[in-house]
């Protein structure tokens, strides 16, 4: 096991950690949960998030990026490209060509690069008609890990956040099971043991009535579907005056 003295968590929502709520009222996430274990096992350990989310793979490369390289941590977790698989006419071989760019230039400051394929789509209604492009830029995220030589954290074979348990009422952001399981997903990649298991396995669910579910899923349409196309159509990001949760490296509190 590798121990980490610091780390600085880039990205967007995910790594934010929407919707997992933090007892300041801020947003904890899985990397907040992570840091929290890593600081038990480092005395002095530092942490900084920049992940804001809304953030697309250009603006995380712009604006994050050139702040973790001066910051020289010895982990950096990079997760980007959700944001802009949902946005039509979006192309996963040029998402990856700009994400290979920024690992690149992440690993040659001498930090281990922690990258994240995302969650199976066939479960969401919307999203699995683009189950491919999903995939393709996945894959293209595994390759550039191989080449580059960064951790993976395969949520793609995370059965258990394929529950809607895992799931906030957005259906686009885990609640605090699925961050619970990302984090432990993410520290046994790093060889550290976790209190939590990320291959939860969920009890049988009470059969949901149909009629109760249409109206479920014309509920979220109103409240989350709708207004997301609408922020699209004018060119507003939900990230907007938004600022980093923890933009400094410093000390980890919990």
């Amino acid at each position: 096991m590798t121990r980490y003295r610091s780390f600085v968590a880039l990205g967007d929502s995910f790594t934010e950690g929407l919707n997992d709520p933090g007892a300041d009222g801020r947003f904890r996430g899985w990397a907040d949960r992570v840091a929290e274990r890593l600081a038990r096992l480092e005395p002095g350990f530092r942490y900084a998030n920049l992940a804001v989310r809304g953030k697309l793979i250009d603006q995380i490369v712009a604006d994050q990026v050139p702040v973790a390289m001066e910051m020289r941590p010895d982990l950096i977790s990079f997760c980007a490209g959700g944001n802009d698989l949902l946005r039509p006419g979006s192309d996963p071989d040029r998402m990856a060509k700009k994400v290979a760019a920024a690992v690149r230039d992440l690993r040659g400051t001498g930090a281990d690069v922690l990258m994240f394929t995302g969650v199976d789509p066939r479960d969401t209604p919307i999203m699995r008609r683009a189950r491919g492009k999903f995939a393709t830029y996945y894959l293209h995220l595994r390759s550039i890990a191989d080449l580059c030589g960064c951790l993976v954290v395969d949520q793609w074979s995370m059965q258990g956040l394929r529950d809607w348990r895992a799931w906030s009422d957005d259906r686009l952001h885990m609640n605090e099971d699925g961050h619970r399981m990302v984090a432990a997903k993410v520290l046994d990649v790093l060889g550290v043991a976790a209190e939590d298991d990320w291959r939860k396995v969920w009890p049988p669910r009470e059969h949901v009535n149909l009629s109760v579910k249409r109206r479920e899923d014309a509920q979220w349409l109103r409240e989350h579907f709708g207004p997301w196309i609408g922020r699209r159509l004018r060119g507003t990001s939900s990230g907007d005056n938004v600022t980093a949760k923890r933009p400094d490296l410093t000390f980890f509190d919990e």
